[in-house]
């Protein structure tokens, strides 16, 4: 299990804004389950928005209406001229934009269905009331590849946080029966890769951290049908290269005749990763390696193993996201040692 605090220390490098003085005591704060963590930077963060001014936007709506207004839908409007009323769309400029309206329904669902304290409660329904005009939606149907620009970024942190609290809350029907899906198992993969790219990012200027694709080596330009191979995490300095793919499992290692392994796709993976960057790098000086780098699970055996292969370095390491958080920060802090 990991502890709420390391969950909020990651959160705070996927969000950098989680970094700022108004956050600061959610560092010390104990928390009893993830969803007051969640309600929490929920809290500050909307505050401050409200502050700043809920956004607005443009909504189309279609009307009968006693007059015209925007633009007339005739074949709507002949039933209705009887009545001498006319249908018309038009545009009303309003706080029920998509992202007010994911966050209200957010703060409706921590209201209904978390463990939240008592204060906790009473500072969402206070903040609730600045959403009196928005809509209420299905969260189970939001698309979350949502689009900002530098008018909204402050929402961006906002619905982060409402995806990971909806994905914990939301129910599934199995069976007739209502189960509500852990935070770790819907959650946590994600947030694992990201928050080591981000780690990368703001700790060690001077590499390069991103999420790149590679490109496939190809004998000719055919390339329909292949997949994209998208990096989670690739660091580069002069001519080192180092490609991680962050791994959160269950079950670190596969089994096989009684004997633990590293999970074959995941070799595949890494070692195409590598080949094909290096081939992509050839014309000049490089060195290429892979790691898969694991979240420790419960079990007796972790993957702790380095290979050559055809030239080059592969590795599969553990990373314990249940101890102390300087101790996760020196882990990946030898990765960077190791390799650079």
């Amino acid at each position: 299990m990991i502890p709420i605090k390391n969950i909020y220390y990651m959160l705070s490098y996927a969000f950098q804004v989680l970094s700022e003085k108004s956050y600061e005591n959610l560092g010390t704060e104990e928390f009893g389950n993830i969803n007051e963590l969640f309600a929490e930077i929920l809290i500050i963060s909307i505050s401050r928005q409200i502050k700043r001014g809920l956004e607005k936007d443009y909504i189309e709506n279609t009307d009968e209406l006693p007059t015209i207004k925007g633009k007339i839908e005739l074949t709507q409007s002949i039933a209705s001229l009887r009545n001498k009323r006319v249908v018309c769309s038009y545009d009303n400029f309003t706080v029920d934009s998509y992202k007010n309206q994911i966050i209200k329904s957010t703060m409706y669902l921590l209201l209904k269905r978390a463990k939240l304290s008592k204060n906790r409660k009473k500072n969402l329904k206070r903040l609730y009331l600045y959403f009196k005009d928005v809509s209420l939606i299905d969260l189970n149907t939001v698309n979350w590849n949502i689009q900002y620009n530098k008018n909204n970024q402050t929402y961006r942190m906002i619905i982060g946080i409402c995806y990971l609290t909806s994905k914990g809350l939301l129910q599934n029907q199995s069976e007739g029966k209502t189960k509500l899906i852990d935070f770790h198992e819907s959650n946590m993969p994600r947030l694992y890769e990201k928050f080591i790219l981000e780690y990368y990012k703001k700790e060690y200027r001077n590499i390069k951290a991103e999420s790149s694709q590679i490109k496939w080596q190809l004998d000719d330009e055919i390339d329909t049908n292949l997949p994209i191979m998208q990096t989670d995490i690739t660091l580069t300095k002069d001519y080192k290269t180092v490609i991680i793919d962050a791994k959160y499992y269950t079950h670190s290692m596969q089994e096989h005749y009684n004997t633990k392994t590293v999970h074959s796709g995941n070799l595949y993976q890494i070692f195409t990763y590598v080949k094909n960057k290096e081939a992509e790098l050839s014309n000049q000086k490089h060195e290429v390696s892979g790691i898969l780098l694991y979240a420790k699970t419960d079990e007796e055996k972790q993957p702790d193993f380095t290979y050559r292969m055809s030239g080059n370095r592969i590795s599969a390491k553990t990373l314990d996201l249940n101890q102390d958080f300087d101790m996760i920060k020196k882990q990946l802090d030898s990765i960077v040692e190791e390799y650079f």
